[in-house]
């Protein structure tokens, strides 16, 4: 993780996101909030998010591994969904769109957005900031 003033909290609230992905992505179907988006959309842009939110905390170097552990995410999640019996069910094209939401926040991070906690710090007042590349 990158030396930031408020690193632990970005961590945090980026382990919360991945918490509520989970959690609504397994919760019974007639639960789920009605966004009026297209489901896919939602898996796109809720991993592009994560891919984003944990590369802006990490060195461009643990890029490929977050996006790894991301696509594990969703392959997880697509399983444990085909196991339950409440109205869920696995389906490769939520793969599909959440691989592309990660693929997309790669490639928007090595673009420079990847930089965004450090750009919070340094406006916020932070301390002079190390990259471990």
């Amino acid at each position: 993780m990158l030396q930031l003033r408020y690193g632990r909290w970005w961590l945090a609230i980026g382990w919360l996101l991945v918490l509520a992905v989970m959690v609504v992505c397994l919760m019974p179907a007639q639960e789920l909030p009605k966004t009026g988006m297209s489901d896919k959309s939602e898996h796109l842009i809720a991993f592009c998010g994560l891919m984003l939110w944990f590369a802006g905390l990490s060195p461009r170097s643990s890029y490929l591994r977050i996006a790894g552990a991301l696509f594990a995410l969703a392959v997880g999640i697509e399983i444990a969904q085909s196991q339950m019996h409440l109205g869920r069910y696995g389906d490769v094209w939520d793969v599909v769109a959440d691989s592309i939401g990660i693929a997309t926040g790669l490639g928007l991070a090595y673009a420079g957005l990847g930089r965004w906690a450090q750009w919070f710090d340094g406006w916020a007042g932070g301390r002079e900031l190390k990259r471990a590349d």
